[in-house]
């Protein structure tokens, strides 16, 4: 530098700054100046380049060169320099990353948008492309020159572009950004996947939008996870909706199918659908089960077998049976042949085992307290999704976990139920009942679809005096407690009913049992009241001889009576509390039935549903009731079909009764004086009726009966004193007195002189008894009466 230099950088107050890179051309561009900056970066020295035009200084798209040819990063700008004359020369500036020590900022902008991973692209405000970086040319396979001043629809002609196209000009409108996850195939790509695009607008200093931006990334790894996450949670939700061992294992199919899988297959050991605990399978042995269910997105043919219900032997080499086997997963990528030689043929739909797009699977143990019930097996197809990975066997141990969880819930309650099934039904009367003083039809049905035992029961109990007692009753709660509940009362019933109590002392005698026995469990070890207290029951004693009918009851619906001319109507009948919850009396009411009426006892589940209350019920009761049946069979049937649709959310118990009047032929009765000189007489009339009912076999044997009888009511009871002969399917004789003492069967010493009375009748009858009512006692004997071969009868 000459002192002219220091003597202007004195009179500017400014230091001289060398590295400047600056140059000054004429008007034809040619340089005239160089600066020692210039000198350093660009590699010309004054001699060298003034002179020389400077285009040379840079290539045909405006980068910058070196002298030995290398490309700078550095940028040229032409300032012009006037005089007088308006225009004299150029003054050329150099904008060098590497003279400055850092990269402009327009540079930084210019190589983020180049280089970015992601496709970039800026649109104008039609939508029209005005620059699109190098990823995003490489992912739709043209050129920027192709692409630029085109819309997105007229790059690509699918669904996809007109939605891109709508939302790029719906920003460029509304100025507000936006956000879409669209799934494209790219070219080159086998299949589409997910995408994660923002669009938002380019606004300048005022706000104004003036281009809009679009910027994409490949979601597919995060969509993948977020949909594994979300079909695990879906999973929690929907499976184990129900108790059932298929009902559960559809579901599975029904999350997973399109969604994860192609095809899915649940199969269980046989044990598990009776609810019992599968043995370990055999390892070297072909593999049986049975599918519980399975979903797919080919079609399966007709007539192949497929559906549930199928056992299938597996081969010891294929996945199925190494998973069972060893009790641990197995993912493989296989072949479409490789599965026609592990599978059997009906195992797959043909479009599954012939596609040449199979290629993996997935074979779980399905494993609840440490015992293995069967296999989920997962299979993918290339057509739809990638080969399964170890995120997917993840996600599938996660599904499979909570499947095993809720089949195994489900194989225990099918296990308890069909213990309270047979319960019950050992419990409950078999066949048909046949009984002289009623014609009798009976009908329980479990709740839900049939299959869910409870505690409704009820039975029809002979009596002597060719009585019958009707018990109907309903126990709180499901399931084994509330059937073995319900046999703890039914057996209480008949054992108070062969004390011949009449209805309320029976259901007063009942309810102190419940009580007693509530006192006795700790309702602190369940948290439960005890399944007796609450329930129901209704007890009935028809008398066919009198044509009387007596009832009492324990918080139980009453009955419908259907009167001969065919009137229906709900017995006027005070209802007393459930048993074991208060000490009012029960209160008996006594109705006069003609011969042909019918009663209908029933449990609340028969009239509530979920469509109809119980007045509504009861009225369709009676109409049904009212309605022309060949026989009581018939009717209840077509009484529950009407009233019970399924699935019903309570069990039901129906008895029909149709009474039936022992006529005074078949019926004798004599009132005696307590004179022991009638004993003779007594004896003479029994013989001359039993004459007149053809029973002469049965005279000597009735004659001592009713001898012994009379003899005692006489000797230790007090007049009234009046004997009863009934013929019917038996011969019953009965002897009553107005005295509440009873006589007790002893055996007598030898040197005895009494006691052997009670004794005979005890031997030479099939039972006898005794009962007590307002005015006394009855003593009554029952004698079976032979009957005659088919062709003496003829």
């Amino acid at each position: 530098m000459d002192g002219s230099g220091q003597e202007i950088a004195s009179l500017v107050g400014a230091p001289v700054d060398t590295s400047v890179v600056v140059a000054v051309t004429d008007r034809a561009g040619r340089v005239t100046y160089w600066s020692s900056g210039a000198e350093s970066l660009l590699g010309y020295t004054a001699a060298q380049i003034v002179g020389s035009s400077v285009a040379d200084l840079v290539t045909a798209d405006g980068t910058t060169l070196h002298r030995d040819g290398r490309h700078l990063d550095a940028q040229l700008r032409l300032s012009p320099l006037l005089d007088t004359d308006r225009e004299a020369a150029y003054l050329v500036t150099v904008h060098s990353g590497e003279a400055s020590g850092a990269p402009s900022d327009d540079a930084l902008m210019r190589w983020m948008f180049e280089q970015h991973p992601a496709p970039l692209v800026v649109y104008d405000r039609d939508a029209r492309l005005l620059r699109g970086n190098a990823m995003m040319l490489r992912a739709t396979g043209v050129s920027e020159d192709e692409a630029r001043g085109r819309r997105p629809t007229e790059l690509v002609d699918d669904s996809v572009a007109e939605e891109v196209q709508r939302r790029i000009l719906r920003v460029a409108r509304t100025g507000e950004p936006e956000s879409t996850e669209p799934f494209v195939r790219l070219p080159g790509e086998p299949r589409a996947h997910a995408w994660a695009v923002d669009i938002f607008p380019l606004d300048d200093g005022a706000g104004r939008t003036r281009a809009v931006g679009w910027a994409a990334s490949d979601y597919s790894q995060q969509y993948a996870s977020r949909e594994r996450l979300a079909l695990v949670s879906e999973a929690r939700t929907c499976i184990g909706s129900s108790l059932d061992i298929v009902t559960t294992a559809r579901e599975l199919t029904e999350v997973a199918v399109p969604r994860f899988a192609d095809h899915i297959s649940v199969e269980l050991l046989e044990p598990v659908f009776g609810g019992e605990l599968p043995a370990p399978a055999d390892p070297l042995g072909p593999t049986a089960l049975r599918r519980a269910a399975h979903r797919s997105v080919f079609p399966w043919p007709s007539g192949t077998g497929s559906s549930p219900g199928r056992t299938y032997r597996h081969a010891p080499s294929s996945p199925v049976a190494q998973c069972l086997a060893d009790g641990s997963a197995v993912l493989r990528e296989v072949e479409p042949q490789e599965i026609g030689l592990w599978l059997a043929e009906e195992h797959l739909p043909a479009a599954l085992a012939e596609s040449p797009g199979t290629h993996s699977l997935i074979a779980l143990p399905i494993r609840a307290r440490s015992t293995v019930l069967g296999v989920a097996l997962f299979i993918r197809s290339a057509t739809s999704r990638e080969p399964f990975t170890p995120d997917d066997l993840a996600v599938t141990e996660d599904l499979v976990a909570r499947v095993a969880v809720c089949l195994d819930n489900a194989r225990r309650f099918t296990r308890e139920r069909a213990i309270a099934l047979a319960l019950q039904r050992n419990l409950l009367p078999h066949g048909p009942i046949v009984h002289p003083a009623v014609e009798t039809a009976a009908r329980y049905l479990p709740a839900g679809s049939g299959d869910q035992a409870a505690g409704d029961w009820f039975d029809v109990i002979p009596l002597p005096g060719a009585r019958v007692g009707l018990v109907v009753g309903d126990v709180v709660g499901h399931g084994i407690n509330a059937v073995a509940t319900m046999g703890r009362l039914r057996t209480a019933v008949r054992t108070l009913a062969d004390l011949d109590l009449p209805p309320d002392e029976l259901l007063t005698h009942l309810d102190d049992i419940v009580t007693h026995t509530a006192d006795d469990q700790d309702p602190d070890a369940t948290g439960d009241l005890p399944g007796d207290v609450g329930a129901t029951c209704l007890y009935a004693v028809y008398d066919p001889v009198a044509g009387t009918c007596s009832m009492a009851t324990a918080g139980h619906p009453a009955p419908v009576l259907l009167s001969p001319d065919g009137a229906g109507s709900v017995v006027d009948l005070p209802v007393g509390p459930p048993l074991g919850l208060g000490s009012l009396p029960f209160e008996v009411t006594e109705l006069a039935l003609a011969e042909g009426s019918l009663l209908a006892l029933f449990t609340d589940g028969l009239l509530e549903t979920r469509t109809h209350d119980t007045d509504e019920g009861l009225r369709d009761l009676r109409h049904a009731l009212e309605r022309p049946a060949a026989s009581l069979d018939t009717l209840a049937d077509d009484i529950l079909e009407t009233l019970s649709p399924e699935p019903r959310d309570d069990d039901i118990t129906l008895l029909l009764a149709r009474t039936r009047i022992l006529d005074r032929d078949h019926v004798a009765s004599w009132d005696l004086p307590s004179d022991p000189a009638t004993v003779a007489e007594t004896r003479k009339r029994v013989h001359d009726q039993l004459a007149l009912w053809s029973l002469e076999e049965e005279a000597f044997t009735t004659e001592l009966v009713v001898s012994e009888l009379v003899t005692n009511a006489m000797r230790y009871g007090r007049p009234p004193i009046r004997l009863r002969l009934i013929h019917d399917d038996s011969l019953i004789c009965e002897v009553s007195d107005s005295s509440s003492t009873a006589p007790h069967l002893r055996r007598a010493r030898v040197f005895d002189e009494g006691g052997r009375g009670l004794f005979l009748v005890a031997q030479l009858t099939e039972r006898w008894g005794t009962r007590y009512n307002r005015t006394g006692k009855t003593i009554w004997t029952e004698q079976l009466i032979p009957v005659p071969p088919p062709d003496q009868a003829a």
